[in-house]
């Protein structure tokens, strides 16, 4: 957060915070950085008495007088200001911990909401798709398809895992390859990152510290599990400055991502819905705080059109402020409809961080030639998520006989397969 902007009208951050359902001490915040100016000053101060208690040891050799009583003296100022810049480095310590605590404020536009509940639906696509009989579920059609396995994973792994075997495989990867042509066509830079990152990197968009309880850690090692690919590329060029003339850059990416939270209980952690680890297409961006607003909705139109191609019906959300997430201001879900559950399922969140994460990775860019830097802005959006593209996909497409219709343009991935169906059954009944 800009604590400069926060010292200017601390009420209108109180008003934010609450707004996001954050119990934020915006008093003892603000006591807290009036304690470090305080002693910021106080030890400028001393080292300025320091300095000229040196100078004064130095004219008195030279003078050829005593220097014994000024060394003294010198010594006593040093110690006071040692004391006293000790106290303002945990002091200022103690700030920053506070700082990287606090959310995001929401633009002004952000309608103010509790919960999910409040979320506001801008937009909708296509219908909900119509069948002659009742249409299963993907926990159902996996198996009997032999493409997802969930008594197998759950052996090797525990619980909140799925194996993609043969066409289910071959689906997953295919969905990928589609995303990342797209992209590419839309002018993403394709990135293949590491899937471990360093404490500093989870920092710098915000998943540190707060959120240290739903992250994998290698301890041993000092490394993390992405939780999304939106942490390496985003932090990819943290302590950089650009031109302007370089912004905005855009980013995608393929990873897989790591989460321990699977869910609360219920109809969510059924199948594959919620699970421990998802692979996931990323798209982000670097750019400024003027073109974000916009730039956020060409963002989320690429994210879309990917749904349309694929003809899933599919819903937008606008996030309100309380279901918007720690490092965003302004979030619009992407939801597909799961046929077998009759649910809506977020296959893709698009943000605007403004310059939040900008600040904490450290990203900088100059306006012009020889003006002082400032920090770049960044949206991130999921385009898309798997499995659950892939759930609303096989459940969209599914058919009476229980095979999955393949849409067009995801067949030339598939070596021109149209049809998945499950396995004859050889003369021992066997599959």
């Amino acid at each position: 957060m800009d604590i400069a902007l926060f010292r200017q009208d601390p009420a209108a951050f109180r008003t934010a915070f609450a707004a996001r359902g954050a119990a934020i001490d915006v008093d003892a915040l603000t006591a807290l950085d009036d304690r470090v100016r305080a002693l910021k000053n106080a030890a400028e101060t001393l080292k300025a008495e320091l300095n000229a208690a040196s100078k004064a040891i130095g004219q008195a050799a030279r003078d050829g007088k005593d220097v014994i009583a000024a060394k003294e003296h010198a010594r006593s100022i040093g110690d006071r200001h040692k004391a006293a810049d000790d106290e303002r480095a945990v002091a200022e310590r103690d700030l920053e911990a506070q700082l990287l605590l606090l959310p995001n404020p929401c633009l002004p536009e952000v309608p103010v909401g509790k919960d999910a509940r409040d979320n506001r639906v801008v937009a909708t696509w296509g219908e909900k798709p119509a069948f002659a009989f009742k249409p299963k579920a993907h926990w159902d059609l996996g198996p009997a398809l032999k493409i997802m396995d969930f008594e197998r994973a759950t052996k090797i792994s525990g619980s909140g895992f799925v194996v993609l075997a043969g066409l289910g495989a071959k689906l997953s990867r295919a969905l990928v390859a589609f995303f990342l042509d797209r992209h590419g066509a839309n002018g993403y830079q394709e990135l293949a990152v590491p899937f471990l990152v360093t404490p500093p990197t989870m920092q710098g968009t915000g998943q540190l510290p707060k959120f240290a309880d739903q992250l994998y850690a290698c301890r041993d090692d000092d490394l993390m599990l992405i939780p999304t690919a939106e942490v390496p590329v985003t932090n990819l060029h943290a302590g950089e400055i650009f031109d302007a003339a370089e912004l905005p850059r855009k980013y995608t990416a393929h990873t897989p991502c790591f989460r321990r939270e699977a869910g609360a209980a219920g109809i969510g952690t059924r199948g594959m819905t919620r699970v421990h680890q998802f692979d996931k297409v990323e798209l982000v961006w670097l750019t400024t705080l003027a073109r974000a607003p916009e730039e956020l909705l060409t963002m989320r139109g690429h994210a879309e059109a990917l749904l349309r191609e694929l003809g899933l019906h599919y819903r937008v959300l606008e996030l309100c402020t309380g279901d918007t997430g720690f490092s965003s201001r302004h979030t619009f879900d992407l939801e597909v409809w799961s046929a077998g559950t009759d649910s809506w399922l977020e296959v893709s969140s698009c943000s605007d961080f403004g310059d939040f994460q900008g600040r904490r990775a450290n990203l900088r860019f100059r306006a012009e030639k020889g003006a002082k830097p400032q920090p770049c802005a960044t949206l991130n959006g999921s385009a898309l998520a798997l499995p659950r593209c892939l759930i609303a996909l096989i459940e969209t497409y599914q058919q009476a006989d229980g095979s999955v219709t393949v849409p067009p343009p995801l067949r030339p991935y598939l070596g021109g397969v149209e049809r998945i169906a499950a396995p004859a059954k050889n003369a021992t009944g066997a599959a």
